[in-house]
């Protein structure tokens, strides 16, 4: 088995492929590079959600109804 160091991958940027990103916006699925100028910033300002952060199930009584 070969083992591989990425700390010494070093790419050119002629070697570098684009690389396209598509994100949900008024339900369906869009590539970024077609936003207009403010939602792409709008896209850029964005930050992810962590639910695990967010609330903490351990600590609420939640009873069944």
């Amino acid at each position: 088995m070969t083992t591989i160091n990425f700390d010494d991958v070093r790419l050119d940027d002629s070697e570098r492929q684009p690389c396209e990103v598509w994100t949900r916006v008024m339900g369906y699925l869009r590539p970024v590079s077609e936003f207009n100028k403010g939602k792409k910033s709008e896209f850029y300002s964005r930050v992810c959600f962590c639910e695990s952060k967010a609330v903490k199930m351990d600590s609420y009584d939640i009873a069944a109804e």
